[in-house]
């Protein structure tokens, strides 16, 4: 058997993480909480951000480690961004000041919708992600009064699924290679959605298998 996966969820105050901490045990994983931006990376594997809260006191709580966080996500370390989490893999947020990841070229902006916040099952269309599709992940729950919007030289090809509130048609899923960002929760999305996480999870897994067979043995 491989050695077990090593996640590391960001806890910058999102609320209660019952929900994904159960959605995330597996006999082959390994889980920890971490309230130290500088000290998520350490022996991870995988990083979750997740998903409740406003974006300044997270991004806030993030600055510390910020820059170490974005390069590692741009050199490769699986991530997987829930709601606020998603939010936070772009720049900037207009819910208040602060810096994001900028993984993704864009801004988070207020849904544009007479009932804010948009909480409950919503649909997700044009698909075209192979988590999502092959969980079978169609209907989602979604807590949120803040969508991401990428900007119009973003390679559109990011949004891997969409979905519409009101008739305000913004991203469900982003992905740049190992990175995903998901503005529902799919940790409370039934079984599909545990089913997405576990494929995040597996795909990490596959990541951090390839990194290993690739790197240079020692000489002993």
């Amino acid at each position: 058997m491989s050695e077990p996966l090593r996640v590391t969820v960001f806890d910058y105050g999102a609320g209660n993480l019952h929900s994904l901490l159960k959605t995330l045990e597996r006999e082959d994983t390994l889980v920890r909480v971490d309230t130290d931006p500088t000290q998520v990376l350490r022996e991870s594997d995988a990083l979750i951000l997740p998903g409740v809260g406003a974006f300044r006191p997270a991004a806030e709580k993030l600055a510390a480690g910020r820059d170490a966080i974005r390069l590692a996500l741009r050199d490769g370390l699986p991530c997987l961004g829930i709601c606020l989490g998603m939010q936070l893999l772009f720049a900037g947020s207009d819910e208040g000041p602060g810096e994001g990841l900028a993984i993704f070229d864009g801004r988070v902006t207020q849904l544009h919708a007479a009932r804010i916040p948009q909480i409950g099952w919503n649909t997700l269309d044009d698909v075209t992600d192979t988590l999502v599709l092959e969980s079978g992940l169609s209907i989602a729950y979604y807590a949120n009064s803040f969508v991401c919007r990428p900007h119009a030289n973003e390679d559109t090809s990011v949004v891997v699924a969409w979905t519409t509130h009101e008739g305000d048609r913004f991203p469900a899923v982003v992905r740049r290679d190992h990175v995903w960002g998901m503005q529902f929760h799919p940790e409370k999305s039934s079984t599909p959605g545990v089913r997405c996480v576990h494929a995040f999870l597996d795909a990490a897994r596959r990541t951090r298998n390839a990194r290993t067979s690739s790197s240079p043995s020692v000489p002993s």
